[in-house]
């Protein structure tokens, strides 16, 4: 995951041609026009052996005899020369290199190590090229150059690179950057991503994506950039491939779109179906700063347009607000008495620009509303441009009433409200032509807020009450392992749930029909009724052959039911391994739904849970919702609330509302089992009963494999790492816990803030302000661990924090700086020496090159700890008041003391 030496692609002083041609029609003729005509400002160099000049322009015979390394090359040969060329470039000097040519196949491997020892990076190969429009810059093989304009388009696909740049040049929009990214042998879509973050040129990132590679890195990369501005994608294939034969129902449900929808909300993406709507979008989403719910106001000159947007809205699931008494009085002043007194708010058709403004700025006040959807039909009253302006004057009048909640725009018709909408794009106001897509765009907002609100969730494995017996669950599924089994009985599955806290019933192995008696008859003294069920290695789907018996009120019936279900199963599957049956109490909870709680390990992603409506028939109602572990209770419930029978669970009629919170624990508590077991490939809860009593798992299966011999994929996002937890003892506080920040710390950082001085916190931040607003003290502790890393000590007596160290990566992860900082009344007390030497010993774990920081000089405290820890001091240019300290940890002779191997103990989730 790196960015280096990407300024060279995409900002070059020089670009070289390898493969420049004469002949009209090929690549290499295609391309150089392209550069010639593009209106780059820098040299362009040409190489060919067969040419001496091209149109007048020098061309060179190899890369050697160039003059100069160029910073980026582009290479217009077959795919036999390409690896040679990387080779001779990569010596001379060059940076960056695009291969266009297609069929490499294995060659590719031998381009990357080429390319390697000085980190040429490489586009391709089998793209078209790619158009930095801001500069001029064309290096590709398109028909056509891009308009300039801020937003990047980045895409797998080469065809449609060329069918968006047609597309977008008809309606105006304009590009920082295209990238054809092809085979992504090096460059791909993180590392783009990574890139376009920070690009001051690039107001939103547009993706075409066709499958995911090295999902981790590019999740992270995702989330780093949909911190920062609008991310959308449109993914292809979202009804290719299907469910797959599998164990368990999970592995058939969990289809790969299912699974690319939850990275891409999780990483704070919003997806579109269309390439109108991936427009549309970044249009919207780059005017609109944020939406802070999901309630929509609509005013209207014209009932019919309110009713339409209403029922749209209301096929798309979104709210309409409800309108507040003094909002409705103040309409009342202001609008006719035949005003629509509710939501639309339709001011009549004779409306003036009076009423549009003081409606406006009335629902501007509404505080259940969260945006406001303006339409206007046209009228011989008033001009649609004389409307718009009194919305846009309203907008500009309002300031800070917008900013909570923004103001959209649908002026309906075509030439006469042209002039209305430019005048709102002026003044960045979303506009639409369409109730449809105002609605659409409504909801692309909400959907972007909606995955805003899970990005950079990184819950800790396990919380509060939260106690598991994890080792106790690693024996059973070593005592399975080692017998040979890679799939768990019921009964097995049921212990290592149990061992996490999962509610289950009990279960009791009987090994034939006789034992089924004595067993049931045992239950039966405290139950009314009891079930059998088969247990067999070879029976996923228990029901499916008859192996279940409910209501077994005897134990003579519970051993006749047991005699039938044998000669039954034997007759339909006489090949099955009979390893007796599982006698349990009847579990009888007459208003409880079915659902079910899996897992499963998709091929892009890795783990992930899945939950819906579950029992017999959870293949044919298909209503489930799929999410990345690691979970907290607020992205557990946020996945229940994607089903359908989430409906059910609030309740309805005389069935009261199961209890959602059960579910969501024990959804996080599956989360925590997947994380800390990576022996687990699939798992089944079905049926998982909830009522308002709880939740109870009644039946399950679980699938294994030997994680050294078979390891599964990694989890996407790199959970909490617990393992970094110690607890030391500081004078004169006493014991101290340190240990990785978690979201939930944002108050505790508030307070912390509050007590240091204002000499420490400029010191540290280079600002002598201690109060900090919410989107600051966001990125301290929502952080991504496989970004960054931040210790907090917490007082052990008052649960206070004390002091706080942090080291934030570079994307390639082999350079970070630190911070530093600890309560102003605690200097000198080693604190600050325990808080960095953390940061030193996980850098070494890490493989971290280079740790930096930058100290001002008066921060005597902090320059004498970088010189005992073996910083070295450098000065820092442009500021003789600073300092650069800089520590190598290969290199040091100092090693961080604080924490030992015990504590840095790796996790298979942080591979």
């Amino acid at each position: 995951m790196t960015v280096r030496n990407l300024n060279y692609l995409c900002a070059p002083h020089s670009v070289a041609l390898i493969g420049a041609s004469k002949r009209p029609g090929s690549v290499g003729a295609t391309v150089l026009k392209n550069l010639l005509e593009g209106g780059f400002k820098g040299p362009i160099s040409l190489v060919n052996p067969k040419y001496r000049d091209i149109d007048g322009r020098r061309c060179y015979s190899t890369v050697a005899d160039l003059p100069e390394a160029p910073d980026l090359a582009v290479l217009a040969t077959p795919p036999g020369t390409i690896t040679g060329l990387i080779e001779e470039l990569s010596a001379k000097g060059t940076r960056a290199a695009i291969a266009l040519a297609a069929g490499m196949g294995e060659q590719k491997k031998a381009m990357i190590a080429a390319a390697q020892p000085n980190c040429l990076r490489i586009l391709g190969p089998n793209c078209i090229g790619l158009m930095i429009p801001p500069i001029g810059l064309n290096a590709s093989f398109a028909h056509r150059a891009p308009l300039a304009g801020d937003l990047a388009f980045v895409s797998q696909s080469g065809a449609l690179v060329t069918a968006v740049i047609d597309w977008a040049a008809g309606r105006g929009i304009g590009f920082s950057h295209v990238v054809s990214l092809g085979e992504m042998a090096d460059i791909d879509l993180g590392d783009m991503l990574d890139y376009l973050a920070t690009d001051a040129n690039t107001r939103a990132i547009l993706l075409y994506v066709e499958a995911v590679t090295h999902a981790p890195k590019f999740i992270s990369a995702a989330r780093r950039a949909a911190r920062m501005k609008p991310v959308v994608v449109v993914k292809t294939g979202r009804h290719a491939g299907g469910a797959h034969a599998a164990l368990s129902h999970t592995g058939a449900l969990a289809g790969s779109d299912a699974a690319y929808n939850a990275a891409f909300r999780r990483s704070g993406i919003l997806r579109v179906l269309t390439l109108d709507d991936l427009f549309a979008a970044a249009e919207t989403l780059s005017r609109v700063s944020r939406l802070g719910g999901e309630r929509l106001a609509i005013l209207t000159n014209g009932g019919g347009a309110g009713v339409l947007a209403t029922d749209e809205l209301q096929d798309w699931k979104g709210t309409l607000a409800t309108l507040s008494p003094d909002t409705i009085e103040a309409l009342n002043r202001i609008l006719p008495p035949t005003w629509s007194h509710g939501n639309p708010v339709d001011i009549i058709g004779d409306a003036g620009t009076k009423r549009y403004a003081d409606a406006l700025e009335a629902l501007l006040r509404e505080q259940d509303s969260d945006a406001i959807l303006v339409l206007h039909c046209p009228s011989a009253t008033i001009s649609a441009t004389d409307a718009g302006q009194a919305v846009v004057d309203t907008v500009a009048a309002n300031p800070k009433l917008v900013a909570d909640k923004p103001v959209m725009t649908c002026w309906l018709g075509d030439g006469a409200v042209r002039a209305a909408r430019a005048l709102f794009e002026a003044h960045d106001i979303p506009t639409f032509d369409s109730t449809s897509a105002a609605i659409t765009g409504f909801m692309q907002l909400v959907d972007h807020a909606r995955s805003q609100a899970e990005l950079m969730r990184t819950p800790q494995i396990a919380a509060g009450d939260h106690k598991y017996d994890s080792r106790s669950a690693g024996r059973e599924i070593r005592k399975i392992l080692e017998s040979g089994r890679t799939v768990a009985s019921a009964l097995e599955t049921k212990t290592i749930l149990a061992a996490y806290g999962i509610p289950t019933d009990k279960a009791v192995l009987a090994p034939d029909p006789a034992a089924v008696r004595s067993v049931a008859a045992g239950i039966l003294k405290n139950n009314d009724a009891c079930v059998i069920k088969i247990a067999s290695p070879d029976i996923s789907h228990k029901s499916d052959v008859g192996g279940v018996h409910l209501n077994l009120e005897s134990d003579a019936a519970a051993e006749q039911a047991a005699v039938d279900m044998l000669a039954k199963i034997k007759a339909k599957l006489p090949k099955a391994r009979i390893d007796g049956f599982t006698v349990e109490p009847m579990v009888k909870r007459p208003d409880a739904l079915e659902t079910i709680v899996g897992m499963s390990v998709d091929q892009t992603f890795g783990p992930m849970l899945l939950f819906g409506a579950g029992g017999v028939a959870v293949e044919v109602l298909r209503d489930s919702a799929m999410a990345l572990p690691p979970l907290d209770m607020h992205l557990a419930r946020q996945m229940i609330c994607e089903t359908r029978i989430s409906r059910l669970l609030k309740g309805y009629r005389d069935h009261a509302p199961a209890d959602m919170d059960a579910i969501a624990d024990t959804l996080v508590r599956i989360s925590d089992l997947i994380v800390d077991h990576p022996e687990i490939r699939e798992l089944d809860i079905n049926p998982l009963l909830v009522d308002k009593d709880g939740v109870i798992a009644i039946d399950a299966r679980m699938k294994l494999a030997n994680e050294d011999a078979n390891p599964r994929l990694p989890l996407a996002i790199r959970p909490y790492p617990a393992h970094l937890e110690r607890e030391i003892s500081i004078n004169p506080v006493g014991k101290v816990l340190i240990r990785p920040v978690r979201p939930e710390d944002e108050p505790a950082f508030a307070k912390f803030f509050s007590q240091i001085s204002e000499e420490d916190v400029r010191l540290r931040f280079f600002t002598g302000r201690k109060t900090f607003p919410h989107p600051f003290l966001a990125t301290l502790t929502q952080i991504d661990y496989a970004r960054e890393m931040a210790f907090v000590a917490i007082d052990a007596k008052t649960n206070e924090m004390i002091g706080g160290s942090r080291l934030v990566l570079e994307p390639d992860q082999t350079r970070g700086e630190f911070g530093i900082l600890v309560r102003s009344d605690l200097h000198g007390h080693g604190l600050g020496w325990q808080l960095m030497s953390a940061l030193l010993s996980y850098a070494q774990y890490e493989g971290v090159e280079q740790i930096y920081g930058l100290v001002n000089v008066a921060n005597t405290h902090m320059l004498d700890m970088a010189r005992d820890l073996g910083f070295e001091t450098r000065p820092y240019e442009g500021d003789s008041s600073i300092r650069e300290v800089v520590w190598h940890p290969a290199a040091s002779a100092v090693k961080a003391p604080a924490v030992g191997a015990a504590q840095m103990t790796p996790e298979k989730t942080l591979s």
